[in-house]
């Protein structure tokens, strides 16, 4: 997991090549010009979901994981509340397409917005979309970095 500055995201460049192509497209295109739903960067090696979400209470949301993608997070509006675990936790769902669930407890918590990201690699068991004092939705964008040879679960 890194949790940086936007201004500081190139520094993170050479770590994997999919990375390398979801920095260079967020360099040169503005986030907030981004419309709703999917934006193809490299087919399914980096896409971008911008979406509107509804902010869950910290009780009342899962941690989740992926085998195959990188999850970047960054808030346009408003800022989230997210947390990491270390704990392996136990599966509380099936895992479906690349996202599975399980229950455990947080080992750090961090809030977006104000120009800060998140970046949870494969097998890293996060929880997005906590709810804030004063924010309780937020427009984010999640860039889906293809990373399965870095999973670690």
């Amino acid at each position: 997991m890194i949790c940086d500055t936007l201004d500081q995201l190139h520094l993170y460049k050479g770590f994997h090549k999919n990375l390398d192509t979801a920095i260079e497209f967020l360099a040169a295109h503005p986030l907030d010009t981004l419309p709703l739903g999917r934006t193809e960067v490299d087919g399914d090696e980096v896409f971008i979901n911008v979406m509107d979400a509804d902010l869950k209470p910290h009780t009342g949301s899962r941690a989740e994981y992926h085998r195959l993608y990188a999850d970047l997070q960054i808030d346009l509006t408003g800022g989230e509340g997210w947390g990491y675990e270390t704990a392996p936790g136990t599966e509380v769902e099936p895992y479906q397409p690349d996202i599975g669930k399980k229950d455990s407890e947080d080992a750090v918590f961090g809030a977006l917005g104000e120009g800060r990201f998140v970046l949870f690699f494969p097998g890293e068991l996060h929880r997005p979309g906590v709810e804030m004092p004063g924010c309780d939705r937020v427009r984010k964008a999640v860039v889906k970095i293809k990373m399965e040879d870095k999973y670690h679960g």
